[in-house]
């Protein structure tokens, strides 16, 4: 282990371990936190996390494309044929088509249309807030003794917004009153990543073993050298699929809404860190120890191949496939 990563590594863990043994450490500064956020009517928008999502795509996106073009010693997926120029030299490759921040406005507008139509359509759902509460954010009245009327409190069951003259669309959303511990915050956000992590990497597996599913996931391997701006290059079925399972992930343990809104800058670190194509010393596969990650070589090798390391942030269920695939193949 190279000294460098010794003490983020170090620094990571106990901010961790802390947060879990000694909540109170941590707690007044995260309710003072939540309650700037709860008053704050830009965080009640219906469409907040959408909205977060595309702000961190887009800042992220843009520090590993700089760091990309800048440092092409640093990247590990370099074509050695056609895509690259002959004349180039092994120090300084031949940079893959990228494009400018200009031409991508359809890709935005794909990518939010969809997720915005779902925010403004449908309830949002959060643990620790009374159901009257939410009946009343999704145009409802809070209480009625007609069970016709009732709408599902279940996370997992999406609720369509009455709409009426008066509530057009679902515009805002009722949140829980108190803030998570960092006890809470931290489990909570290792556990949701697991999740996502296996249901992403069975979904993955389908993608490319069943045929008529490969066909959605053919664009996102449509590229030549892997680089930052691969990460959104799907299908609309993929990238929804993809939002879909995050949301589930997080839905299935009722996240605190606090947690979700630390989820998705990492969330959208991790996906742009895998597909960077670079080999950065302080990439987080080699933050976390006994190589728990899976990082972007491994992904690289993925988009090479497109026969193995279908897991996206983590490696344990890769490796248990190959040794599946081994066993059965040894038979």
């Amino acid at each position: 282990m190279a000294p460098s990563i010794l003490i983020p590594r170090i620094l990571l863990g106990t901010v961790v371990c802390t947060a879990i043994l000694f909540p109170s450490v941590y707690d007044p500064l995260l309710s003072s936190f939540y309650n700037f956020l709860y008053h704050s009517s830009f965080y009640r928008f219906s469409g907040f996390e959408t909205l977060e999502t595309v702000f961190c795509y887009a800042f992220i996106e843009t520090l590993y494309t700089i760091k990309f073009v800048e440092n092409p010693h640093l990247r590990l997926d370099v074509r050695t044929k056609s895509d690259v120029d002959p004349k180039a030299s092994i120090s300084n490759p031949k940079r893959p088509r990228m494009r400018r921040p200009s031409r991508r406005k359809l890709e935005i507008l794909t990518y939010i249309a969809p997720l915005l139509a779902l925010d403004f359509t449908l309830i949002k759902k959060y643990a620790g807030v009374p159901v009257a509460a939410i009946r009343q954010s999704g145009g409802y009245e809070p209480f009625v003794m007609d069970t016709n009327d009732s709408i599902s409190s279940s996370f997992l069951l999406p609720t369509v917004h009455n709409f009426s003259p008066t509530s057009p669309l679902q515009l805002w959303r009722a949140l829980p009153q108190e803030a998570p511990s960092s006890r809470r915050l931290v489990l909570e956000l290792a556990l949701s990543f697991f999740i996502y992590d296996t249901l992403f990497f069975l979904a993955h597996l389908a993608f490319h073993r069943i045929p008529i599913l490969a066909r959605f996931h053919q664009p996102h391997h449509r590229h030549a050298e892997m680089n930052p701006q691969v990460t959104n290059q799907l299908s609309i079925t993929e990238r929804l699929s993809l939002v879909l399972l995050a949301n589930f992930s997080l839905n299935i343990i009722k996240c605190h809404v606090l947690t979700r809104t630390a989820f998705v800058p990492i969330f959208v670190y991790l996906l742009v860190e895998i597909h960077s194509g670079l080999n950065l010393e302080w990439g987080y596969d080699k933050l976390l120890p006994f190589g728990l990650g899976a990082g972007a070589r491994k992904h690289a090798k993925h988009h090479r191949e497109g026969r193995s390391e279908y897991e996206p942030f983590f490696g344990w269920w890769d490796r248990g496939l190959e040794l599946l695939e081994h066993h059965v193949g040894s038979r």
